[in-house]
């Protein structure tokens, strides 16, 4: 099975964060999403993962690195596929045509989940669905009598249904995917500047492809700042029996209110940590009080208090807020 993961946006409502920080890369609970998301995929299929395609903009080499190092590690073969314009989905997808072969399971990176199935491979479409309370804002799908999907319909003005797509297809054959994209792109068949995969996916079910439902428990979303800090709180939850402290972490008259993920050489002096928190390696806090927040790599933080906050990487801050968002390379004292 191959896994293509498009991730070339730019990932604009997570700003000051993805100016220096592809969004997929953005760490929860230790790990980036990228990470946390094909872990979690790797889990629900049930088959080995040969090849994961990564379609990124231009990033850089260590980013780069970082994806294959990333497919390694679930023991896939990495490959990375450029994207170097924005338009649309089905185009981002068709980008990484060379792995649309054989079963293949399509995600978007700004999407995590929590599912307790495993994907059935007998059929020759999954689309992994959520129950919202508002569809308005969502694609849905609509479901006819034998529970298989017969219509696709994008942001309903009046209620069709519930059950939002979240962002991760599975295919039978990559092939049918390929071939239903590629005639969009040669007919020019594009909405509002972009080519769309519910297009290719409604030419490929109006030619007799069956899609089905895949029902996850949870949907976590990383569009923003608020969200993505909620989906860290979740998966400090879902890990808490793991060890989440590193054994090169140094913590002096401190208090830690699980769970808390301390990345390597963090060093905790006369500080309240938690909950809710992950902290990123190198980084130092003295005299702070610190919950629900995610605090990325290289920093020192004094005399501080604050919640509900992202900090970046190699940020000097001093001071008291009830909320921050600090992108990387910032020194304040309040």
């Amino acid at each position: 099975m191959n896994i293509i993961i498009p991730m070339a946006g730019m990932g604009k409502r997570l700003r000051p964060h993805t100016l220096t920080t592809p969004k997929p890369l953005i760490p929860i609970a230790g790990k980036p999403i990228v990470t946390r998301l094909v872990e979690d995929i790797a889990k629900v299929c049930g088959q080995k993962i040969d090849e994961i395609g990564f379609i990124i903009g231009d990033f850089g080499k260590e980013v780069e690195k970082q994806l294959l190092d990333t497919a390694e590690s679930v023991g896939a073969k990495g490959k990375i596929y450029y994207q170097k314009e924005p338009l649309g989905t089905g185009h981002a997808i068709l980008c990484a045509k060379e792995s649309l072969s054989g079963p293949v399971v399509v995600a978007f990176a700004d999407t995590l989940f929590k599912a307790n199935f495993t994907l059935d491979t007998s059929k020759e479409s999954v689309i992994w669905v959520h129950k919202v309370e508002d569809p308005s804002a969502f694609g849905v799908v609509e479901l006819s009598a034998d529970g298989t999907i017969h219509k696709f319909t994008e942001k309903p003005k009046e209620f069709v249904s519930d059950l939002a797509i979240i962002g991760i297809y599975f295919f039978k054959d990559g092939e049918n995917l390929k071939n239903e994209l590629q005639f969009l792109i040669d007919n020019h068949v594009i909405k509002s500047g972009e080519y769309q995969l519910t297009d290719a996916m409604e030419n490929m079910k109006n030619k007799g492809i069956k899609f089905y439902t895949g029902k996850v428990e949870e949907w976590l979303d990383c569009g923003n700042k608020d969200a993505t800090i909620y989906t860290n709180q979740r998966y400090l939850e879902y890990i808490k029996e793991q060890k989440l402290i590193d054994s090169s972490a140094i913590i002096e008259n401190s208090v830690i209110i699980p769970p808390v993920y301390l990345g390597k050489n963090v060093i905790l002096k006369n500080s309240i940590i938690g909950p809710y928190v992950s902290v990123g390696r190198d980084c130092r806090i003295e005299s702070s009080k610190i919950d629900n927040s995610i605090i990325q790599n290289n920093n020192l933080i004094q005399n501080s208090s604050f919640t509900q906050s992202m900090l970046g990487s190699f940020i000097d801050f001093k001071g008291k807020s009830k909320s921050l968002s600090l992108g990387d390379y910032n020194s304040i004292e309040e």
